[in-house]
């Protein structure tokens, strides 16, 4: 995000470009909010949704060069003169396409001069913006998808693009609503700022206080403490901020050294807090830009989007928890101090009120069917008018920290409007060139049909797709790529999309290119790839569960709820009886054997009852052995106790 520096540092000439940076931000929130309520049109300015978003990324592009500069870590102070001329020139473009756009808009095929020129200047100042704000990796990758656009009609086979002149191709990739104007920049200009306010609005009010407080009162005092509130505190900032690597820098640098202090190896430390990050953008309701974008693309509520995601992320974090506790257990690593953990009394009695906000969320969602933007506004004033009367251990939102909440916000969308202009050129070299359709049928002809093969092939390409990629972007690419060959297969959509989602998110644990893993490893002073290693350990299950929901939705609550229920429960049972078989301890050590037969019956559990049919058949030889093991291993312990009581 970028960063204003205090204004009494600054001098008289940085000051004012310190405050043209705050009223930029300040504009782009403004411009969301009003568009979300309906103000331009009641005012007489009708636009089409295209000009909206041309004329935010105008406002982007003046905010961006001014706020971010060209070397990655230096001080937003006065900028060059070159940052000046480029968000000018950024400012000019966008703003006179969203002028001109419906005249503009209607002559692509004769692509005027004024028009050329004002698609090619997107273009650029795009690239150089991701550049700023997300690194090379995206870039990268949208320049090779430029060179395929521009000459990939010389690749032979399936994989040919059609041609395209050059001039042609930059004014549709300028003006056409599935290039930079469509669908994720307009998701990140209206829907991902609505709730990145409401994020910023909640850490101002002090719920993320409140949330620290109530995880540590609420896990606190179980072994593995540490671990267990990391988890369950990094879910919830996670879950707000949508980005798994700015979560893992902002509260890992708390929970990574108290997880070291409590006995957990710094790895594994790193790891759990890795994990936990990544999981908040995949735990409803809240679950980060990709899932609006998501909804957007399926043309489904997001509310519906919410309900398929509910299982899989209960799943992703009673795997984390159960690990971290078993882990805790073989340790010997206990509770946190009794003097570091609130009353969760009084933590409920202060700050009760942060609920309602997602009470109000959650009824606007799902019983009046308003817009997500829509919802989140309601929730953002839920969320300052309780805060306002009952406060949160003395903090309350003043005007200047509302301001300040506005301000962040504005700051932190640049890398997501950037990112999804990135975004927009890669979906448009898709469209005008075919290559989606070919990368579908080239997956669909190499599997021949195989849909188990097609899997591990969509999970793989996911994985490399995703990495050093920001999530937005990994979405995008996954959505436009992978998952139509998944549902040319007989996959359901919001089955396959979701399996895109979840994979290109553990690329961010996933080693070679981890970058959640090796932020974390940085933090808690480990080796990156042990780290990066451990965390898939960790996050075993969502490498597993997405193949499981594809073959029965039951998983993603499509199906009869008898099944459904059965299916929920069987899984809980077996993914403890697998990490047991992982961890090495269940109620007392595992040898190697027991271990396996741990596994083996964790995977008959996990299997869902409707996925083949003699899968009910497999769930029954599960519960039979792990009903064994489980006596067993209580006879084991009991004796052992016994012995250890004779031997004193």
């Amino acid at each position: 995000m970028a960063r204003i520096p205090a204004l009494a540092q600054l001098s008289t000439s940085a000051r004012a470009f310190a405050l043209v940076r705050t009223l930029l931000a300040a504009a782009i929130v403004i411009g969301s909010v009003a568009w979300a309520t309906d103000l331009y049109r009641r005012v007489g300015l009708v636009l089409f949704t295209e000009q909206f978003a041309a004329a935010m990324l105008a406002v982007a592009f003046l905010l961006l060069f001014m706020a971010v500069p060209a070397r990655r870590n230096a001080e937003p102070g006065i900028p060059p003169w070159y940052d000046v001329i480029l968000g000018l020139a950024g400012f000019c473009a966008a703003g006179y396409v969203a002028l001109r756009y419906e005249n503009l808009g209607t002559m692509m095929v004769f692509h005027p001069a004024d028009g050329l020129i004002a698609a090619a200047a997107l273009i650029v100042l795009s690239l150089e913006g991701v550049r700023r704000t997300v690194g090379w990796p995206l870039v990268i990758v949208v320049l090779c998808f430029l060179a395929y656009g521009l000459w990939g009609h010389l690749i032979p086979g399936t994989l040919a693009a059609r041609p395209s002149q050059p001039m042609q191709l930059i004014y549709y990739l300028g003006f056409d609503s599935n290039a930079i104007l469509g669908t994720p920049i307009i998701v990140a200009c209206t829907i991902v700022i609505a709730f990145v306010l409401f994020g910023n609005l909640l850490m101002a009010t002090g719920g993320g206080e409140f949330f620290n407080d109530i995880s540590l009162a609420a896990m606190g005092r179980y072994r593995g403490g540490s671990a267990k509130i990391t988890i369950a505190s990094s879910a919830l900032f996670g879950t707000i901020s949508g980005s798994a690597v700015a979560n893992v820098v902002s509260s890992g640098v708390v929970t990574i050294p108290m997880m070291i202090r409590s006995g957990y190896p710094p790895h594994k430390a790193a790891a759990i807090e890795a994990v936990s990050s990544t999981g908040g953008s995949l735990m409803p309701p809240v679950m980060g830009a990709a899932a609006f974008v998501m909804a957007e693309y399926l043309q489904i509520s997001y509310a519906e989007v919410m309900i398929v995601a509910t299982v899989p992320a209960i799943l992703y974090f009673a795997v984390l928890l159960i690990v971290a506790d078993l882990e805790a257990a073989r340790a010997g690593i206990t509770r946190v101090a009794e003097a570091e953990i609130p009353r969760a009394r009084d933590v409920l009695r202060d700050g009760w009120h942060f609920a309602l906000s997602f009470v109000v969320m959650i009824y606007t969602l799902f019983w009046l069917n308003m817009q997500p933007d829509e919802s989140a506004l309601y929730s953002s004033l839920t969320l300052i008018v309780t805060a306002s009367i009952f406060g949160y251990r003395g903090q309350r939102p003043t005007v200047a920290r509302v301001f300040t909440a506005v301000r962040d916000t504005g700051l932190a969308v640049l890398d997501l409007i950037m990112i999804t202009v990135g975004a927009g050129v890669v979906i448009g070299i898709l469209s005008v060139s075919g290559l989606g359709f070919g990368l579908t049928l080239a997956l669909v002809t190499f599997a021949k049909h195989n849909l188990i093969l097609l899997l591990v092939l969509a999970a793989l390409v996911s994985i490399v797709l995703g990495m050093g990629m920001p999530t937005v972007a990994v979405y995008v690419l996954l959505a436009a790529l992978v998952a139509p060959a998944m549902v040319e297969s007989g996959v359901l959509p919001v089955a396959a999309h979701l399996f895109v989602l979840y994979f290109g998110m553990m690329s961010f644990v996933t080693p070679p290119v981890a970058i959640a893993a090796f932020a974390a490893a940085g933090l808690a002073k480990a080796d990156p790839f042990r780290t990066g290693f451990e965390s898939m350990r960790f996050g075993w299950v969502a490498y597993i569960v997405p193949f499981l929901f594809v073959y029965s939705p039951t998983l993603i609550l499509i199906g009869h709820p008898l099944a459904i229920v059965v299916d929920f429960c069987t899984a809980l049972v077996g993914i403890w009886l697998i990490s047991a078989g992982m961890v090495g301890f269940a109620l007392r050590r595992l040898n190697v054997a027991e271990r396996a037969v741990f596994i083996a019956a964790g995977a008959m559990l996990l299997l869902p009852i409707s996925m083949f049919p003699l899968a009910g058949y497999v769930n029954l030889a599960g519960v039979a052995l792990a009903a064994m093991l489980l006596v067993r291993e209580n006879v084991l312990r009991t004796r052992a106790r016994r012995a250890m009581a004779s031997a004193e």
